[in-house]
């Protein structure tokens, strides 16, 4: 497939101007689905289960069985409409989404439509030099996920070139909620931005919520980014293209710039966008054309007829509402304060994006210092090396041991980072990466001191130089004992015991 002709960004922006509309998929933790009594895989315990036995018949539609809706579900998509600003629905209405896809065993997913449970909201986020913006929030409506399939023996893992399919199941069902944006005008230069800080804000609200767990890498967060031009001073929206199942926040920044660039090319040759979906490669950093867009005739909507409409009492808004946990800013401005950390550091800490995780790991018992040298210091390098997330690597709980097992004296900092490469690699938890890689400072002074007797006797210069009150002078026997020692040694005590022998 060759490449398609980019326009410079900056080129793009002077010519055409962004507008920009994000639906965000949310996958709620709920142990059931939401439609059956099947085990959920987007609820921690039940993730990563074989293929095909997290179903029953209803997830695959067969004669016979009835759709049950998910009571928890329906709290869980209540709290986030109030979570967005939004007005809740005295009364909404499931339909039925009419199309074919062979992870779809109904031949129609059971969805909302025009009486969704939530609509006409607003988040404020927050972008890297802390300005405000705010996205608009058309709807928040209550939907089940399709299932998963997986191509074989092709170059991509795509279809394209596939020699066959496998499909999945477990995923149907799982119960979702789908955040639709008005169109986002003003984002201007800074439309990739925009749409990196509306994703982590909605991954940080529902986190915060305790409705999901909201791994994008495992898909209970996916974002389809729509982006069309129109020539500036035009009133008229231009046509836009939607880029599927981005799968982190990072991929969101580089998808909406890249289509931005994509479309100005071709619009400035004279040429039309085609209202299609497109697919990302995270690979390459481009998009590639899907299927032409559908727009909603096309899906045959019409009521679900083995559900009543659901209708929330004032009462149980009003409970959910008092139930809301501060909003990110909000939250931000208290982490701020709790931690200690400077504007610029804490700055860092949001735009690195591993604020969640930087949080959860101080939850666990770290300071919120060492929290976040680990996160944004040697887990970012070695995600940035792979060309992955830092928190598809590695767990808060996991980083949380591997502090504990530097404080308790058992590793140093230098250890302390091949213990994490360990546990990256997946060679266990941190204690069992100790034990395996024989990781373990040395807390014994004996060979410690032996090993220091063997570097003074090695160096008598240097030895006259401690003796006469030279003591800086001892860097060359530290840095001696430390290579003996393979750097499983407390680099202080070898001081203070070099210091020591150095006069007896």
């Amino acid at each position: 497939m060759a490449r398609a002709e980019l326009m410079d960004y900056d080129k793009a922006l002077e010519l055409y101007e962004p507008v920009l509309g994000f639906e965000v998929h949310v996958e709620l933790s709920t142990r059931t689905k939401m439609f059956s009594d099947a085990p959920n895989p987007a609820f921690g315990e039940n993730h990563g289960a074989d293929p095909n036995t997290q179903i029953t018949p209803v997830d695959l539609g067969l004669p016979g069985s009835l759709p049950v809706v998910n009571e928890t579900a329906v709290q869980y998509s209540i709290s986030l409409g109030l979570a967005l600003g939004c007005s809740i629905a005295e009364s909404s209405r499931f339909a039925r989404k009419n199309y074919f896809y062979p992870d779809l065993a109904k031949n129609y997913q059971i969805s909302q439509f025009d009486e969704p449970i939530a609509f006409e909201g607003s988040v404020e986020v927050e972008l890297e030099d802390g300005t405000q913006f705010t996205i608009p929030i058309e709807r928040a409506h209550m939907e089940e996920d399709a299932g998963k399939l997986t191509h074989v023996g092709g170059a991509t893992g795509r279809i394209q070139g596939a020699e066959y399919s496998l499909v999945d199941y477990n995923r149907a069902g799982v119960p979702l909620v789908e955040i639709v944006t008005k169109p986002i005008f003003g984002a201007e230069g800074r439309a990739p931005e925009v749409g990196k800080a509306y994703v982590a804000t909605i991954r940080d609200i529902v986190r915060a919520l305790g409705i999901s767990e909201a791994r994008m890498e495992r898909g209970n967060l996916r974002c389809d980014a729509n982006v069309s031009l129109r020539p500036r001073g035009q009133e008229k929206l231009g046509t836009r293209t939607e880029t599927k199942n981005v799968n982190s926040m990072r991929s969101v920044e580089r998808a909406v710039r890249y289509e931005i660039q994509r479309q100005a090319a071709i619009l400035a040759k004279g040429g039309t966008i085609t209202q299609e979906t497109r697919h990302w490669h995270e690979d390459t950093g481009t998009t590639s054309p899907g299927r032409p867009k559908s727009d909603a005739d096309d899906y045959r909507y019409f009521p679900e007829p083995d559900l009543l409409p659901v209708q929330p009492s004032a009462e149980l808004i009003e409970q959910l509402r008092a139930a809301l946990p501060e909003a990110p800013v909000v939250r931000r401005r208290r982490l701020l304060e709790e931690w200690g950390f400077t504007e610029l550091e804490f700055r860092d800490v949001k735009n690195s994006g591993l604020l969640v995780e930087i949080e959860e790991t101080v939850a666990a018992g770290v300071a919120p210092a060492q929290a976040r040298k680990w996160w944004t210091g040697e887990i970012a390098r070695i995600a940035n090396t792979k060309g992955a997330e830092p928190a598809e690597l590695i767990s808060p709980a996991a980083v949380a041991e591997v502090v504990a097992l530097v404080d308790d004296g058992t590793l140093n900092d230098k250890l302390a980072r091949q213990v994490i490469e360990g546990v990256i690699e997946g060679e266990g938890t941190a204690a069992e990466v100790v034990e395996k890689r024989g990781l373990k400072l040395v807390s014994d002074d004996g060979p410690l001191i032996a090993a220091i007797d063997e570097a003074l006797a090695a160096q008598p210069d240097v030895l006259e130089k401690i003796r006469d009150g030279k003591v800086q002078a001892a860097g060359a026997v530290i840095g001696a004992v430390m290579k003996a020692m393979k750097g499983q040694a407390d680099a202080a005590r070898v001081r203070e015991l070099v210091l020591e022998r150095a006069q007896a």
